[in-house]
């Protein structure tokens, strides 16, 4: 049967690669729920914002009364709680607004979802669910061998991860002690169409673009497992309405890559659809002063989703680097208007 799904951040760059596919490939209706700071972006959700199974409040998730007032009118199943500060230079520069969305934020959608899924009973009260979208980060960095696993204690190391280990404490207290339906899932990093550039690959392709410098902070040997946004969406559908209640899910990619060879990637894949007169794109290429605490690096052991729900990415890293570029390459409108405006591409998080 169709179910209401409350999706908060739904402008940001995961919410609204969930949305989409919500819209677009099912029956569900959704209610977009989302701030419009920076990185809230309705551009993204134009593909499917003129569907009637499609709504949009710009609220605050720590509103009370804001908050209380679209669960009463829209009445939803499964509450997908995307709303967070997420860029860890960001949180370096600014700390506050990092506490403030995903802590105090989080607290007050739990309290929220917690009174309206009382006020529940039969059906209603048996399929509704709250669930909580984290990171990987909250875990801390890995040596060169070892996977973060479900159990892995956290270790948090900049104040963006500490706020997201925070709220993710708080949504399973919520559930041991109050009994609120939950699920959770940590991620690996995302990439893929609609990223707001200040983060790693959309940065690289627009700096490169423009024939900016490329900066790659310290050598360049730190390890991220990548993440296509698409596949992400399509795992949190499935622990939403699949995962085993009070459970937490790894999500990742399978996709170890150092940041200079992600870098050198963008740049043999640019160099073939957008050669440039002055050169191969890897001339561009900086090394700059580290970021403070960078984690030397992250890789997730997605076995459980994969064992338990059947999920697995359906991208590689290579093949969903080349959708990615091309995207950027094909959405100049998109990306410009925020080069323009609301951020230019400047180092953030130096401290």
């Amino acid at each position: 049967m169709p179910l209401k799904f409350l999706v908060t951040g739904g402008a940001g760059f995961i919410g609204s690669a969930v949305v989409r596919k919500l819209i677009g490939e099912t029956q569900h209706e959704v209610c977009v729920v989302d701030k419009l700071t920076y990185a809230g972006n309705l551009a993204s959700l134009a593909p499917v914002s003129g569907s009637n199974r499609y709504r949009f409040e710009q609220a605050d998730i720590g509103d009370a009364e804001r908050m209380q007032a679209i669960f009463a009118g829209f009445r939803p199943d499964i509450v997908m709680h995307l709303a967070a500060e997420s860029h860890v230079d960001r949180s370096i520069d600014g700390p506050a607004a990092f506490i403030e969305t995903n802590v105090v934020g989080t607290f007050a959608l739990l309290q929220e979802a917690l009174r309206y899924w009382r006020s529940l009973s039969g059906d209603e009260r048996d399929r509704f669910r709250f669930h909580h979208i984290s990171t990987d980060e909250v875990f801390g960095s890995l040596g060169s061998e070892g996977f973060f696993r479900e159990d892995t204690p956290y270790q948090p190391n900049s104040p963006y991860s500490a706020s997201k280990a925070a709220s993710d404490h708080l949504v399973r207290a919520w559930h041991h002690t109050y009994g609120l339906p939950v699920v959770m899932t940590n991620c690996s990093n995302n990439y893929g169409p609609y990223h707001f550039p200040e983060k790693l690959i959309p940065l690289m392709i627009i700096n490169a673009l423009e024939g900016k410098p490329l900066p790659i902070y310290g050598n360049g040997l730190n390890i991220r497992d990548w993440l296509y946004v698409d596949d992400h969406a399509d795992a949190l559908l499935t622990v939403a309405q699949r995962g085993v209640l009070g459970d937490s899910y790894n999500i990742g990619g399978h996709n170890e890559k150092t940041n200079i060879d992600v870098v050198k990637g963008i740049c043999a894949i640019l160099d073939e659809f957008r050669p440039d007169p002055a050169g191969p794109h890897e001339r561009l290429i900086t090394y700059v002063t580290d970021r403070p605490g960078h984690d030397a690096r992250y890789a997730i052991d997605a076995g459980k989703i994969g064992r338990e729900l059947d999920w697995k990415p359906k991208e590689t890293f290579e093949t969903g680097l080349r959708r990615t570029v091309e995207w950027y390459l094909a959405n100049d409108k998109w990306w410009g208007d925020i080069r323009s405006g609301v951020y230019r591409g400047e180092r953030l998080g130096a401290a």
